[in-house]
């Protein structure tokens, strides 16, 4: 089963009375480019839910964001320095001593000095926290999986339309050049007969010679049974792909292959009608690859 990499999940969870939600979201890209973001009181365990979220990403563009939506209380506790607040008296002290003037500093203004008290965050640390988050992680990515498997089936019915229109171009090329063919070699040989009554000679081998230059130049049997095996491939590799394996880039080749031989056809051929349809051929074949660009 092919998986879109475009998806969105939510999750709950509770950690020390603590209540925070998370979102996940991803979108297309050709590499893992992963990025977290937790509040201030999960930071302590960031490391662990990044290793434990990339265990379960291939590729794509993927934002984990947890956020703290309900505190049982307070999550800042007031820290003193009582240090730096000895040091102000100390300082206060000797420079009135210096200056004979009284040393007065009352509680207020000491602890209004810069450093002497600050807000700290509580943080959750401890392995019921980490275990309560990884599991909200767990249920988070699980939905946005759940979701890319569904845009996956999706694009799966896309590919079986666009590929079926191809194979249906490829049979109409290959009658078409069929004729076209035949009718290049019977001009040839009109213009050779026309040669011979007007000068009474016939050169076998130089009209053998035409007739394979002629053959070569515009025969596309062989482009066009290399396109049908790419579809094939194509088909097999969407048809087996098992759940998380990583197909889009094969997927990419494969097109990227499908378009070089449209291309010799389209140079090859010397007939309108076959120019029209090998536009229409590269249009299907664009369309799939901008499709298979959002395939993990």
């Amino acid at each position: 089963m092919i998986r879109s990499m475009t998806g969105f999940g939510r999750s709950h969870f509770e950690a020390e009375g603590q209540h925070f939600e998370i979102e996940a979201r991803s979108v297309n890209h050709r590499h893992l480019d992963f990025r977290i973001r937790l509040p201030q009181v999960l930071q302590a365990l960031e490391p662990a839910a990044r290793a434990f979220s990339q265990e379960r990403l291939v590729r794509g563009k993927v934002d984990l964001n947890v956020a703290l939506t309900e505190a049982a209380g307070s999550t800042v506790r007031l820290e003193v320095d009582a240090d730096l607040a000895a040091q102000y008296v100390k300082a206060a002290r000797e420079l009135a001593a210096s200056h004979e003037m009284s040393a007065e500093l009352d509680m207020g203004r000491l602890l209004s000095m810069p450093g002497v008290i600050r807000q700290v965050d509580e943080k959750l640390s401890g392995d019921g926290a980490q275990e309560a988050l990884c599991g909200g992680i767990d249920e988070a990515l699980r939905a946005l999986q759940s979701m890319q498997e569904e845009e996956g089936e999706k694009l799966n019915a896309e590919f079986t339309l666009a590929l079926d229109h191809v194979v249906e171009l490829v049979d109409w090329l290959e009658t078409r050049s069929g004729e076209v063919l035949e009718s290049s070699r019977e001009k040839l040989k009109q213009r050779m007969d026309q040669f011979q009554s007007e000068t009474g000679s016939l050169d076998s081998a130089r009209l053998h010679q035409e007739v394979v230059i002629l053959t070569d130049r515009l025969d596309i049997r062989e482009e066009l049974v290399r396109l049908r095996s790419h579809v094939d491939q194509f088909r097999n590799v969407v048809g087996t792909c098992e759940v998380g394996q990583v197909v889009g880039r094969r997927l990419d080749f494969l097109l990227q292959e499908m378009g070089r031989e449209a291309n010799t056809v389209g140079s090859k051929a010397n007939d309108a009608p076959i120019a029209h349809q090998v536009v229409e051929l590269k249009t299907q074949l664009e369309k799939l690859r901008e499709q298979v660009q959002n395939i993990a």
